[in-house]
Parts: C-alpha cells; structure tokens; sequence
C-alpha cells in the first residue's frame, strides 16, 4: 500500500505541474487552437523533465518555443517547397525499428549550404523531423537520426550542419532524441568533435561509427543491391591463377627476362597470378661466356633472380660442372655456432599484477575491454538495414499526412486516366 500511495502521489504532483505550466502560459497571451493542441501533457512533461521539474523554466522554454514556431511557419510547411530535396532523398523518414521509433536519414552534399539558405535547411529539417512525428504510435515519443558525412571532405562543413541540428532538436524537440549516428565523416571530425562535444547538450546520444566496419555482414552482401556497400578492395582471389613459369613471381605480378640476346626489351612485366609458379629455369640453359655479354642482356641479367644469373645443378645430363658466372651471387653467411637448448634461455618474467590497476579491468567482457567503439557498433548494428536501404519517393510521400503531404497526389501507374481530346468527349 505505501509503494501505491507514493505513485499516486507522484502522479498527482506531475498533473499539479502540467497544470501550472498551462496556466502561466495563458498568463502571458492566450492560446490557438493549435497551440492548444501541441502544449498536451506528453509535450508539457518533456520540457518540464528537461528543465528538471521546474515550473517557471519549462514555462518559459515552451513560450519560446512557441514563438519560434510561428516566426519559421512551421503550421504551413508543405512537401512543395522542398521537391527537388524530395526526388534526391536529402533527408526523408526510412522506417521504424524494433520499438516503432521512426528512423531518420540526412544526405546532405557539401555544396548543399552554397546554394541553399540556412533558414531553407532549418526549414527542411523541422519538415523532416514533423513527418517522423506524425508517423509515431502512442507510446512513442522519440526517433533515432543518421547523419550521412560521406559526401563531405571538409570536417567544419559538416560540424556546422550537425551543430545546428543538434542544437535545434536539443531547444525545440527536447526528449524526441532516442540516438544520433554519424556515419562516415571527414578525417579531421573526430578531433573537432572531442573539443566541442563538452558544450553540446546531445553529445552523450550522438555517436560516431564507420560503415566500413560492417561490410562484412552477412545480411547485406549484396553489393549489386546496395552499391554504396561495395569496396574497392583487391581481392587475389577475383584473378584466375595461372602456371606462367618466370624468374621472379609474387600475388600480384610476374617478372620475366627474355633469353633473346638482341630483344629490345630484355624484360617484361605480367599482371598475373603466379603464386603456384616454379622459380628456375625448366629448360636447357647454358650459361653465356663473357665474350656473348652485350648491354641489353647484361641489363636483363642484371634484373634477373641469382638463379638466372649463375645456375646451379645439372639440367637434363646436359650441362657439365658450372662455372662462376659474371654477376656472383652473394654467398651465404657460414654457420659459427650451433643452436642453443631453449630450456636455457631465460626469458624476462612478467611484472605481477599490482594493486593500483586501470578501472579498465572492471569493464571487462570475456576477457577483453568493450571499449566505446564497439558500443558504438552494437549500438548502429540494428539501425544498419536503414542506412543500407535504398530510397524510395512514393513510399516517404505516403507516409505524409495533410498539410505535410502538399498538393503532389500519389497515383498509381495502373490507375491513370486516359487522355480524352475535345473531340472524343462530345
């Protein structure tokens, strides 16, 4: 009975709250249908939670509020005003996750600001962040974003656009962020983001991650589907082997010289596979005199593996005792001392555990520190189908209900009107 007298009791001081913030409002200038409307109890508890349950401070924050959404219009924003943001997929909604969060998208270019107003993109991004709104269930309340950095190369563009974000959503959406990714940002971000994180009040839901660390998945593997998936990686395998025989052989190349003595290229380079093929000479060769040494073969010797320059052995009976070639190989060094028992190499003992170790030790998984990149990861691993997802207009024009959706209508292919002349009418 104590624990149910105690939730009524909290239940009956946050409507005595929700109530106070109201009346002050309607203190300060009285209200519009609409006003009314957004200013519910859910609206009011979220600015009174981040204004730590005081009455004036969540007061004044939502009158701000207000007045910033009648100086932007936001009651009159259209999908008209942004069609070409639309056909493109700069930033649109790709669906909902596990707990019926919408998901956010923003591809934003880097050129986007030249040519566009920072009241255009702000504008944008309210429309973007309403249709999610609109798109929640009940019990929702807050949606997840990515922030696509992958078409920017300068890392304070892009801090620019997500400080402004941020700072909008943290002043104006406050509690509607569950998480914020970035996605792929400039090399020089993660050192500007450590500096300024500390005045951002959605730092600690703003991560970064890498899409490169996923290409691996095993549920998106098809790179014809999601090119942006695909890398540019060599792969040996892609190339079919080969059993060219050459003087000198790798994974990625061939290096053979001609036993041509008047070639005009002594050597040659093939971009094959030879990593089965046999270093030496499988034929007869027999070894040149100095009288039969010209620039061009001796340049081509001169490239040549020590096996080519001064072959060892017999080949076939053929060939009788070899003599020292023209270009010696270097010989090897001689053995001076016989390998030593390992029993009695004493290797340095490792220090002892000391009492002063790092907090790391306490955050340790199986062994291993679960550092804040792999949070990271596993927290963007649910969230990976949306970004991999390709973008459909229809689909985000549906999900648009009046006055977001404009005047545009949604009309099937198999449903079009055929067109009638004036003639075919009467």
């Amino acid at each position: 009975m104590g624990k149910k007298e105690q939730t009524n009791n909290n239940q009956q001081k946050d409507k005595e709250r929700v109530q106070a913030v109201l009346q002050l409002l309607k203190k300060h200038a009285p209200l519009s249908v609409k006003q009314e409307k957004l200013c519910n109890s859910a609206c009011i508890e979220r600015f009174l939670k981040v204004k730590g349950e005081n009455v004036k401070k969540a007061a004044k924050h939502l009158r701000n509020c207000l007045t910033w959404r009648d100086s932007l219009g936001i009651d009159h924003i259209m999908a008209d005003e942004f069609s070409a943001e639309l056909a493109e997929g700069v930033a649109y909604v790709s669906g909902h996750d596990d707990e019926s969060r919408p998901v956010l998208i923003f591809r934003i270019k880097q050129d986007y600001q030249k040519f566009h107003s920072q009241k255009l993109f702000t504008r944008l991004l309210v429309f973007t962040l309403e249709v999610a709104i609109q798109t929640m269930a009940k019990n929702v309340e807050q949606f997840v974003i990515l922030f696509d950095a992958s078409f920017f190369r300068s890392a304070s563009a892009f801090m620019n656009i997500l400080l402004a974000s941020l700072k909008i959503i943290a002043d104006y959406y406050p509690g509607r962020l569950h998480k914020a990714f970035v996605i792929d940002p400039p090399s020089l971000f993660s050192y500007l983001w450590k500096g300024v994180k500390t005045f951002v009040d959605l730092a600690p839901s703003t991560m970064v991650v890498s899409s490169l660390d996923f290409e691996e998945s095993l549920e998106f593997n098809d790179f014809t589907t999601y090119p942006r998936a695909a890398s540019l990686r060599f792969n040996p395998s892609s190339i079919p082997s080969s059993g060219k025989i050459g003087s000198c052989s790798s994974s990625r190349f061939s290096f053979t010289v001609s036993h041509h003595f008047d070639s005009v290229k002594p050597w040659y380079l093939s971009l094959t596979d030879t990593s089965s093929a046999k270093v030496g000479p499988t034929t007869n060769t027999k070894v040149l005199g100095p009288a039969a040494i010209s620039p061009l073969n001796a340049r081509s010797y001169s490239f040549a593996s020590p096996i080519d320059r001064a072959p060892r052995g017999n080949y076939n009976n053929n060939v009788g005792p070899i003599k020292k070639g023209f270009f010696p190989s270097t010989p090897l060094p001689q053995k001076t001392q016989e390998m030593a028992d390992h029993s009695e190499i004493r290797h340095p003992r490792a220090m002892r555990p000391s009492f002063f170790q790092s907090p790391a030790i306490f955050f340790k998984k199986d062994g291993h520190v679960v550092s804040r990149a792999d949070k990271c990861r596993e927290s963007f691993q649910p969230f990976l189908k949306f970004y991999r997802r390709p973008y459909d207009e229809m689909t985000y024009r549906s999900k648009m209900r009046p006055p977001l959706g404009g005047l545009i209508s949604i009309v099937s292919p198999h449903l079009r009107r055929r067109h009638m002349s004036v003639s075919q009418r009467f």
